[in-house]
């Protein structure tokens, strides 16, 4: 029995309640109140496809029968006075109840238990925004989450929810990656607004939050206005480039026809070596 404990302790499961341990009411005799069943844990989460111990222990001295009653595949049993240990395995289902039966003078007495299996998001990763013409689209990633049909995945800009989905068409037994895509207006109000996606699972009181590093919208993500600016200052500078060839094609040959004028007169003043020498050129 000692060894059993040590097993059961080992994998997590809650050590049975011993009749008379400090804090609780002594052991009933079989003439005090009624037995009491218990089981534990009351609610556990486990990963999709693990295992999990619950408990169940009871206050009647002498208990005829104890028994369990699970949709889920059963493992070993550990028994000890006053309590009973079983193994679960396999657990796929989002929510499963569990039944815990004890009989003890001829009356059945009962308690139960909810397992949940569920994944919490490996990661949650939104992508720096998409800008085409007046739009610009946001892309969040959630990956390796289950189950999906209790997930809802939020954008928010700024602090305020621009876009919310809930996700509970999908029924998958199955781990998912997940993608949410929006278009947006692109409007220069909303730069410097830091943007996040946030996923949330609900699974009956149990609250799963994870969320994404925060993409601030810049100047520089708002591409097309830069391009526009680019093309229209290029298209200028072209202009100004045609502009002045031009006057520099008109101007060459008045500078021209002046050197040589300006030449000729030098070589008719200077004798035959300055004609020979302007024929030269």
């Amino acid at each position: 029995q000692d060894r059993g404990l040590r097993i059961q302790t080992a994998l997590g499961v809650l050590a049975p309640p011993h009749l008379g341990s400090p804090g609780s009411s002594p052991a009933p005799s079989e003439t005090s109140e009624p037995f009491w069943v218990r089981i534990s844990p009351q609610f556990k989460a486990v990963q999709p496809g693990g295992s999990v111990w619950l408990n169940c222990s009871t206050s009647c001295p002498l208990p005829e029968n104890s028994s369990l009653s699970t949709p889920l595949q059963r493992g070993q049993t550990l028994s000890g006075p006053g309590w009973v240990s079983y193994q679960l395995l396999d657990v796929r289902a989002w929510s499963s109840e569990v039944r815990c039966f004890v009989t003890c003078a001829g009356e059945t007495r009962g308690a139960k238990a909810k397992i949940t299996a569920y994944k919490r998001p490996q990661s949650v990763i939104l992508e720096p925004p998409l800008v085409v013409g007046n739009e610009y689209t946001l892309r969040c990633h959630v990956t390796h989450v289950f189950p999906v049909g209790f997930l809802v995945v939020t954008l928010r800009r700024g602090g305020r929810v621009i876009y919310s989905e809930n996700l509970k068409r999908y029924t998958g037994s199955d781990l998912a990656n997940v993608t949410l895509t929006y278009t947006l207006p692109a409007r220069p109000r909303d730069l410097w607004k830091p943007v996040t996606c946030h996923a949330r699972l609900s699974l009956d009181g149990l609250v799963v939050r994870s969320s994404s590093a925060p993409i601030t919208p810049t100047v520089l993500a708002w591409r097309p206005a830069p391009k526009a600016l680019a093309s229209t200052s290029i298209a200028a500078f072209v202009a100004i480039l045609l502009v002045v060839g031009a006057a520099y094609l008109r101007n060459r040959p008045l500078v021209q026809n002046q050197s040589k004028e300006r030449r000729v007169s030098a070589g008719r003043a200077g004798g035959r070596r300055n004609v020979g020498q302007f024929g030269e050129l």
